[in-house]
């Protein structure tokens, strides 16, 4: 176990606070953290031993025996978003009162690969690329089947830190936006409309683009079912970087192949490679997508870029959230176990 040593000027009103990060990060982000955090968070790393004075735990994933092995524990920071399920049931049944809190690192990063799927699907990219890499060049002259974005209209399912910014970037583009979320009273620009969840329904035969931002929770699961797809028209262009278990699985096979609808960007999916050896020949699902052209595939890597930028911009916000409570100042992204996000 490694203590961080600090050297900066004392802020006001911080007091003392120990905090223990399971799996630490490389030196060089390590030391960012350590630099930004006020004097009193005392910052200890590793997963040999856990301090019992430890109030503040940085894990996704801890075990009911860690939390009993924290009596001073105040609160629990999972360094990322979304909460596993396996860490949701354990906190509502074992310290439900238990604050929680997410971090919101690459929330960027996320909503710029959804737009870089939307404009690939919509435009064709992929089909088009592989039959000029082999000299074809009748797209040009035959009109590849692309939509144009402006004046169509997008509905995004979802308007957290990743929706919010899809959003902004699909009004720039001309396009009329439509947000579906929990609380609709949110404030928004005046260029973006907010919809309860219970419009979901009544808003899927205007998209001309879907987005799913949404967190994975109880009242998510399966949300798209073969009966919501149908309702979207033939030339839709549906875009997934929330989790897959939120659209069925086989009903969106049977869209995409029978082309109900027109193209679909995937970044999250319904298999995952269960070993390291399984990471360079698992197929994300029990359908063949890859087999479709009006499908752009990625193996969610929406939250991924430049590794030593990833975990600076995590030890960032880490900073922020551990100095707010030092200073007993509200912290961001705290999680409603209940609602699941």
């Amino acid at each position: 176990m490694t203590t961080a040593s600090r050297q900066h000027r004392k802020s006001e009103g911080s007091r003392a606070l120990n905090v223990h990060l399971l799996h630490p990060p490389p030196d060089p982000a390590l030391s960012c953290l350590a630099e930004q955090l006020d004097p009193g968070v005392q910052l200890t790393t590793g997963a040999d031993r856990i301090p019992s004075e430890t109030h503040v735990l940085v894990h996704g994933r801890p075990s009911e025996n860690l939390l009993e092995d924290c009596p001073q524990l105040r609160a629990l920071i999972i360094p990322y978003a979304g909460v596993p399920a396996e860490t949701r049931e354990l906190l509502l049944r074992c310290c439900p009162m238990l604050p929680v809190y997410n971090l919101h690192h690459n929330a960027i990063a996320a909503s710029e690969l959804a737009l870089a799927l939307l404009l690939a699907a919509a435009k064709t990219l992929l089909p088009v690329d592989r039959a000029f890499r082999r000299g074809d060049w009748r797209s040009r002259y035959n009109g590849a089947p692309t939509l144009l974005l402006e004046g169509k209209t997008a509905v995004i399912l979802g308007y957290g830190a990743i929706g919010k910014r899809i959003s902004d970037v699909c009004s720039a583009l001309g396009l009329n936006v439509h947000a579906v979320r929990r609380h609709p009273e949110t404030p928004s620009p005046d260029s973006i409309t907010i919809h309860g969840l219970d419009a979901l329904h009544s808003m899927l035969p205007c998209a001309d683009i879907l987005i799913i931002a949404l967190p994975l929770t109880d009242e998510t699961t399966a949300l798209l079912g073969a009966r919501e797809l149908a309702r979207l028209p033939s030339s839709c262009v549906l875009v997934n970087v929330a989790r897959g278990a939120i659209v069925d699985e086989e009903a969106l096979y049977h869209a995409l192949s029978t082309r109900s609808i027109a193209a679909a960007g995937i970044d999250v999916w319904y298999t995952y490679p269960k070993t390291a050896d399984a990471q360079a020949e698992t197929h994300p699902s029990r359908f063949p997508f890859y087999e479709l052209d009006n499908v752009v595939m990625s193996p969610h890597r929406g939250g991924a870029f430049r590794l030593e930028e990833l975990e600076r911009r995590r030890m960032n916000d880490l900073a922020k959230s551990l100095n707010a409570m030092a200073r007993d100042q509200a912290v961001p992204h705290r999680v409603d176990l209940h609602a699941g996000y």
